[in-house]
């Protein structure tokens, strides 16, 4: 089923539209929370929430792609199951995602509303070769890690690891341009270890 029938049974309060969702993205979503959880009993809490939240925000609004909304709704889901269970000791892989990211992204960033933030990324996104672009949202959107990446791409992790760093630096580059700037601070170096 498309998501065009899918959203239409979301808008008709249909409940075939959570298993027709399920059946189309379920095993997707479940690597998402998994891979920020780690525990398959949290990545399925994690999964019967964003069924919850899709159930009652998609009878009144229709998103252009339904699956990067439920994706959306995962990672927000998952992170925010991280920090109630977590709030000291973080999981290493969304600490080490959002470390490499503060180099280009800060904490003053937040004074931008979270749509412009995002019109921002999309056109930087935009700008980026296609390789770089998926290394760059597999990295950073799904979480993946630079083995996984480079084996999705048949190129070497070296390769990958570099890609990242100059989009980062781009990143912070385009970031600048745009009025988004930011006194740097001193962080430590970040391994793309996972």
């Amino acid at each position: 089923m498309d998501d065009e029938k899918i959203l239409e049974l979301f808008a008709e309060h249909n409940p075939q539209a959570i298993q027709e969702a399920q059946n189309q993205y379920g095993a997707a979503l479940k690597r998402l929370a998994f891979r920020f959880l780690g525990n398959e009993a949290d990545a399925e809490e994690c999964l019967n929430d964003v069924w919850f939240k899709a159930w009652n925000v998609l009878q009144t609004q229709k998103p252009e792609h339904l699956s990067a909304y439920l994706m959306q709704i995962c990672r927000y889901t998952a992170f925010n199951m991280l920090d109630q269970k977590t709030a000291q000791k973080r999981n290493a892989v969304v600490v080490e995602l959002t470390a490499e990211m503060e180099q280009c992204i800060p904490d003053d960033a937040a004074q931008e509303t979270q749509t412009e933030l995002s019109e921002i990324l999309n056109e930087f996104l935009k700008s980026l070769s296609k390789e770089k672009r998926i290394i760059f949202v597999r990295r950073y959107w799904y979480g993946d890690s630079i083995a996984e990446i480079a084996q999705a791409l048949h190129c070497r992790e070296g390769k990958v690891k570099t890609s990242l760093c100059r989009s980062r630096k781009k990143l912070e580059k385009y970031l600048k341009e745009r009025g988004v700037s930011y006194e740097r601070k001193e962080f430590a170096q970040v391994h793309d270890s996972y």
